[in-house]
């Protein structure tokens, strides 16, 4: 992985709320994210019960939720990322985590004020700065949801799942219906500059197409001067399509289509 290859793609996320620099309002009617939810296992001929054995998500039902606003409350819009499952890569098993609060803040706090973060994230300060981050997506309708990628058993990474047809970002580009937004921070310093960038930018840009059919292409939008991830990006099979003016920063849109997966 080359110098620097933290790839921390975007100044701010999508639905950065307080800190984030171009939030947009577009909260979904009642009843919306449950139709989708139907719509989606009337499709897959399967529906969605809550598995009787399965003590997080029962202890979720059952925490109040002031509590449970802590995690992602339905995730619907991006298909469960919770429920992916793992992926074997060249590195390793690889597999998305949602965030917790409670769990998670110092890790990805302590990330996030990592030198090479800060210039691209803007995130760095006390842990109050990275729970508002966190705290704007959790809140949310689901459109984006924080992980940690885990690889071989251990947290070593940053990403934010997105809808991109449902993010501000859709004002800059042609967006399509189902585009798919990644944000990457490899966090931990002994992993970086080993090609793992590119490695799991691959893996879960398939994973997203695998696991969310309506789902056409794959976007991300990091800094120009972030060459580093720029190359990662192009290296796991993305092609350059368009400079782009965002608030905050001047962006490379990349984008991995679904057709041209066996190709690139």
């Amino acid at each position: 992985m080359s110098r620097g290859e933290a790839v921390p793609v975007p100044s701010r996320g999508p639905g950065s709320g307080p800190d984030g620099e171009d939030t947009l309002d577009l909260r979904l009617p009642d009843g919306f994210q449950a139709l989708c939810a139907e719509e989606e296992a009337s499709r897959s001929g399967t529906a969605r019960p809550t598995p009787a054995g399965d003590p997080d998500r029962a202890a979720t039902a059952a925490t109040p939720p002031a509590v449970r606003s802590a995690v992602p409350q339905d995730d619907a819009l991006l298909g469960h990322v919770a429920d992916w499952g793992p992926t074997t890569t060249p590195a390793g098993v690889f597999q998305f985590v949602p965030v917790h609060l409670g769990r998670d803040l110092p890790l990805v706090a302590r990330w996030m004020n990592d030198p090479v973060a800060a210039v691209f994230w803007g995130l760095a300060g006390g842990e109050a700065v990275t729970e508002r981050h966190l705290r704007a997506q959790l809140d949310g309708d689901g459109r984006s949801v924080p992980c940690l990628g885990v690889l071989d058993g251990t947290p070593m990474s940053y990403w934010e799942i997105y809808r991109a047809d449902l993010d501000p970002l859709a004002r800059h580009y042609p967006a399509r219906p189902h585009d798919t937004g990644i944000h990457l921070l490899i966090g931990e310093v002994s992993t970086r500059g080993r090609g793992l960038g590119s490695t799991l930018l691959r893996a879960v840009a398939d994973l997203v197409l695998d696991r969310r059919p309506a789902c056409a292409r794959v976007v991300a939008e990091p800094d120009l001067r972030n060459t580093p991830s720029i190359a990662a990006f192009l290296s796991a099979g993305f092609r350059f399509s368009a400079e782009m003016d965002l608030p905050g920063k001047r962006a490379a849109l990349m984008v991995r289509d679904r057709i041209l997966c066996r190709l690139l």
